[in-house]
């Protein structure tokens, strides 16, 4: 009788023992979820460790750590509007919360609400007035409304805390390239194998006289077919509604029978901004172009489109349609297509290549007409400072009838 109840007193304290354990182990994993949740991010589990918040958030619905994690995920996996919702729910409970601040401002950023992004990021930078990552993020979204000059004040102060900071040093020489005085310079030879050479020189000035308007003006002599000429050209730009933009340009040249005597565009743009692991942005526009030759009238409708990729890689495609008129003729249409790649090779120097069908430019009167054509090319350029450049191409034109075009060509650039 005793042994039977020492076994039974002895099974009883086992299943204790084996309950409390399995109580603790319980408990022990409750606790651990964010762990959990971050081995899963780190392995690119998002649904895992979105499962395992939803868990954490049937066990304990006012659990705010939860809540926090549940707005990161939903908006790394791009259901905004909820995360949007998750965020303000902590929000109004922890109005300092400097990590959700930054993370709804990361939210409205991608939805391209810049000004509210920018109203909680003060917010955050007033809680931590030296955090690097908040001032880029701030600095960031100052260059995004124009706002050149705030920006750039910004990413100094995310130098002096934070010295080394490749982003900040890159967002910098990229803002010096938007200075308000810059200024080109550039030769070109052109080398045909039916006529004499040619060279084209060219000095542009152009000036952002604040974060709307824009002006350029270009003087370009040629010395071509025997004729030495010159066309002086001026464009303004004007950008309205943040990413839209309008430019009209007015150019005239000497009599002679080798360039545009009087010319006229208008281009209308805009841009969008992506959120997407290949694709930044895009710059889309359109123009028409009028140009009157001694003796001909070439009028364009055209379209690029500008593709900024990841890695400050970019995409040009641009699409022409035009129209020739001879005197004493008819008149005829014709497209032309090119692309452009370009993409860096070091921090400092990038390289591009390009293709084209059809006539180029229309500057010179060896382009206009129905013109069959294939051209080959490709440059370098190099920023070896914040506010200087130097840019070199050759191409090869192919055209009917055996004839060849060989470009060679340099460009400086010094912002000021």
């Amino acid at each position: 009788m005793l042994r039977k109840l020492f076994i039974r007193r002895r099974q009883l304290v086992l299943a204790w023992v084996a309950t409390a354990s399995l109580l603790a182990a319980v408990r022990l994993a409750a606790d651990d979820w964010p762990q959990q949740v971050h081995s899963a991010v780190a392995q690119h589990q998002l649904p895992v460790a979105l499962a395992l918040v939803e868990r954490q958030l049937t066990a304990a619905p006012e659990d705010m750590e939860a809540h926090v994690w549940r707005g990161r995920l939903l908006a790394w996996t791009g259901h905004w509007p909820e995360a949007i919702i998750e965020y303000r729910l902590v929000l109004a409970k922890f109005p300092g919360d400097v990590d959700v601040l930054t993370g709804l401002a990361d939210v409205l950023l991608w939805q391209q609400k810049y000004t509210e992004a920018l109203a909680l990021l003060n917010t955050a930078r007033d809680a931590a007035p030296r955090s690097p990552e908040i001032l880029a993020r701030r600095a960031r979204i100052l260059s995004l409304l124009q706002r050149s000059a705030e920006a750039r004040t910004q990413y100094q102060a995310v130098l002096a805390y934070d010295p080394a900071n490749r982003a900040a040093l890159d967002a910098l020489s990229d803002l010096a390239a938007s200075s308000k005085y810059q200024l080109h310079l550039s030769e070109e030879a052109d080398l045909f194998n039916y006529t004499e050479d040619a060279q084209v020189e060219t000095v542009a000035l152009t000036a952002r006289w604040n974060e709307r308007w824009a002006t350029t003006f270009t003087a370009t002599p040629y010395h071509l077919f025997g004729e030495n000429t010159v066309k002086i050209s001026a464009d303004a730009a004007y950008r309205f509604r943040q990413n839209n933009w309008v430019r009209v340009l007015a150019g005239g040249a000497n009599p002679q029978g080798v360039v545009p005597e009087c010319e006229g565009l208008v281009e209308y743009g805009h841009g969008f901004r992506f959120s997407r692991r290949w694709f930044k942005g895009l710059e889309s526009s359109y123009q028409e172009h009028s140009l009157w030759y001694r003796g001909a009238q070439v009028f364009t409708l055209g379209t690029t489109q500008v593709l900024d990729l990841t890695r400050q890689w970019t995409w040009t495609v641009s699409g022409t349609g035009y129209r020739t008129r001879f005197n004493g003729a008819g008149s005829d249409w014709a497209p032309s297509e090119s692309t452009k790649v370009e993409f860096p090779v070091s921090r400092l120097l990038f390289a591009n290549a390009q293709f084209a069908l059809g006539a180029e430019n229309f500057a010179q009167v060896d382009q206009i007409g129905r013109l069959s054509a294939r051209t080959y090319g490709g440059g370098l350029r190099y920023r070896f400072s914040g506010s200087q450049d130097v840019t070199t191409f050759v191409t090869r034109q192919d055209r009917e009838h055996g004839q060849k075009l060989l470009s060679l060509g340099w460009s400086y650039g010094i912002r000021f």
